[in-house]
């Protein structure tokens, strides 16, 4: 099966400020800053990289499991994969005949 991805773009956040949680079919992405800067009174105009938490939730359909995430250059990527058991896979059936087609032979005294 081919593998399906979520990206999303978390500049600003580093790996303790991201967490995913995935609870029954529901993928919870969430990004939380550390208020580790004092407050030194400076006021901006214009931060052009936003650090407000956020909370990201996908409903994910059945058989979905996450394969792996990774963080790279401001971008989280989520590596999904559907797995379906064998059970529920499609399967062939060999067709049992001859291989011109089946012959109907007529008896002649019934005719």
């Amino acid at each position: 099966m081919t593998p399906y991805r979520i990206t999303m773009a978390v500049a600003g956040f580093n790996l303790a400020d991201l967490s995913i949680a995935v609870n029954g079919h529901a993928l919870t992405i969430a990004g939380k800053k550390a208020d580790d800067k004092p407050d030194d009174g400076n006021r901006f105009l214009h931060q052009g990289i936003a650090s407000r938490a956020f909370e990201r939730c996908f409903q994910l359909a059945d058989f979905v499991e996450i394969r792996g995430a990774q963080l790279e250059n401001g971008l989280l990527h989520v590596v999904l994969r559907r797995e379906l058991p064998e059970a529920m896979k499609p399967r062939t059936i060999a067709i049992q005949g001859q291989a011109g087609g089946s012959k109907i032979i007529a008896d002649e005294k019934a005719a």
